[in-house]
């Protein structure tokens, strides 16, 4: 999710029951239903069981809260991923922001299908909706620079025949 997605979240957008969240008006003003790993729907709802412990009666709808009670700002968010990436011991080098997760997940993702020896091309229209994407264009920007891809991508070529 992009982090404005984030912070614009209502408690109905997110059903911890199925592990799907519901991103309304998205950067391309459309809804999507972005699933969750068990272990995300586990995260959100032992956050959702602290927030209420700490906040009872809420204020509002939204879903992720400032140490105030109100809806999470971008700021809000930003200083609150830097204090968990400075706990988990990501501060080394070039600072890690809550976007270059996404890039993470879209390399990581087709690093995965191109080991599994996946039609990745078949694959890449899923990729694109997953990231809440208008157009391939836009998933490609994640897909650049990436050596780790790049270099798996040449070794299937080759051991598929291309570069024989």
């Amino acid at each position: 999710m992009r982090s404005g997605e984030a912070v614009r979240l209502d408690r109905g957008d997110v059903d911890l029951t199925s592990g799907v969240i519901l991103v309304r008006n998205t950067k391309f003003r459309k809804d999507r239903l972005v699933p969750v790993h068990p272990t995300t729907q586990a995260a959100l709802r032992r956050y959702a069981r602290e927030r209420d412990d700490v906040f009872p009666t809420p204020k509002g709808e939204a879903f992720f809260l400032s140490s105030r009670g109100c809806r999470l700002s971008a700021a809000g968010l930003q200083a609150n991923f830097a204090k968990a990436r400075k706990l988990a011991g990501f501060d080394e080098g070039k600072p890690l922001r809550p976007h270059d997760l996404r890039h993470r997940f879209a390399v990581t993702r087709l690093a995965l299908w191109h080991q599994q020896r996946a039609d990745v091309q078949a694959l890449l229209p899923l990729l694109a909706t997953y990231l809440g994407h208008a157009s391939y264009s836009d998933t490609a920007y994640y897909l650049t620079g990436s050596s780790d891809l790049l270099a798996i991508a040449a070794e299937r070529a080759f051991l598929d025949g291309g570069a024989a």
